[in-house]
């Protein structure tokens, strides 16, 4: 990747942004602090659901709202909203704040999802990078996992007595962290071509949906991602320290354990250019979905044993720093640049709906044990990974080249 262009310079502020804004010290024990405030396995599915809720809400004026100011003004509004959102957890001790937070959390996350792809494509094409698009947002998506190293250990080490003293800490210290990552941010730049968009908001949307008609391949394989992602990640996330605990981990080791898990995700996060090198992106994305059924279906099964669930902890973590920026280089080679966010967004509309009837569907066999919620999230995951992902033959041809040259 070449320097001094806007595409290094926003990758590299995005990038460091992403690490203070992914220190959330709560992460490691997250599970047991819903626990310890009272919510059991149905009421932490809720929580996910309302989560969901928010992006369903969000999704679609805050891709219009990127694509007409642009995304670092749209990235500076959802970090402000989610250092609010994480902040309500101070005072979470009934559900329905639970739920606020939750759904507040997934209001601020819409504010950057399309907007941070829409602003690393547009400034990758005026460097002639385009084609570097998934080693660009593994590279910022490693942020996450570099954090992890660190943050999972000190967390746990610092609720290792589950009390309310140390959650409240770590909430207070990850609104702090939370705060830098909005200053990093006011260095990111719009590319001269982004945050234009000055037409009626129905335009724009028009435009949105006539992107998505005239190249169903798009929907296609974000359903494919979605359908993986959501029991893979979403739901197997939420319930991973009960199982690793209920399975005879410590809980002080939890960092330890979260920590190993990160660093395989950092790895395979910066090794996706290495990947597609050498793998079709398409049999990549069935590769990986392939083993994060295998690893779903292992949980369900043999979930008692605790080397099975470290393994699948592992898996399903590099699993899901793979199949994302493989999905986003290839749809936004297909995605018009004016309307990219939009899109996007409406895109993510339906990841929304997903979300809500897959957590609802699940909460109501949470109750019954981990064997059938697993087993379920497996078969949805089957179901995304059989949905055929279908290129366009000129992206991908343009890709090759680039990759000789």
């Amino acid at each position: 990747m070449k320097k001094n262009t806007l595409a290094a310079h926003n990758i590299k502020f995005l990038f460091l942004a992403k690490i203070f804004g992914s220190i959330r010290f709560i992460a490691p024990v997250l599970t047991l602090f819903y626990f310890a405030r009272g919510l059991d396995e149905a009421q932490i599915l809720l929580v996910m659901t309302f989560f969901s809720i928010g992006v369903l809400i969000g999704e679609i004026p805050t891709g219009i709202f990127a694509d007409r100011f642009g995304a670092k003004t749209s990235f500076l509004a959802g970090s402000l909203l989610g250092i609010a959102s994480h902040a309500l957890l101070l005072f979470a001790y009934d559900p329905w704040i639970f739920f606020i937070s939750s759904a507040l959390t997934g209001l601020a996350a819409t504010f950057f999802s399309g907007a941070d792809e829409a602003l690393i494509y547009e400034s990758l094409v005026l460097s002639n990078e385009q084609h570097l698009m998934d080693k660009a947002m593994g590279r910022i998506g490693s942020a996450t996992f570099l954090v992890s190293i660190l943050v999972v250990i000190i967390g746990a080490f610092l609720a290792k007595d589950l009390t309310n003293e140390q959650f409240q800490r770590l909430i207070l210290l990850g609104v702090g962290f939370m705060s830098a990552e909005f200053a990093l941010l006011l260095f990111i730049k719009n590319p001269p071509q982004q945050g234009n968009y000055n037409d009626h908001v129905y335009s724009q949307l028009s435009e949105g949906f006539q992107a998505i008609k005239k190249n169903p391949e798009v929907l296609w394989m974000f359903m494919n991602v979605s359908l993986v992602f959501i029991p893979a990640a979403a739901i197997f996330e939420q319930f991973d320290q009960k199982l690793l605990v209920d399975a005879g981990l410590p809980v002080y080791l939890l960092g330890i354990v979260y920590a190993v898990s990160s660093l395989g995700g950092f790895v395979a996060s910066n090794m996706i250019g290495w990947m597609t090198a050498r793998i079709n992106r398409v049999s990549l994305l069935f590769l990986t979905g392939m083993l994060a059924v295998a690893g779903l279906t292992a949980a369900a099964l043999f979930h008692t044993f605790l080397w099975v669930v470290l393994g699948v902890l592992l898996v399903l973590k590099i699993v899901n720093a793979i199949r994302y920026p493989v999905y986003s280089q290839l749809s936004n080679d297909i995605i018009p640049s004016k309307v990219r966010a939009t899109t996007i967004s409406l895109l993510s509309i339906l990841d929304s709906g997903f979300d809500i009837i897959i957590f609802l569907s699940v909460s109501g066999m949470a109750l019954s044990g981990f064997t059938p919620m697993f087993l379920a999230c497996a078969a949805i995951a089957l179901l995304g990974v059989m949905i055929p992902v279908l290129p366009r033959k000129d992206s991908l041809q343009n890709a090759r080249v680039k990759k000789l040259s």
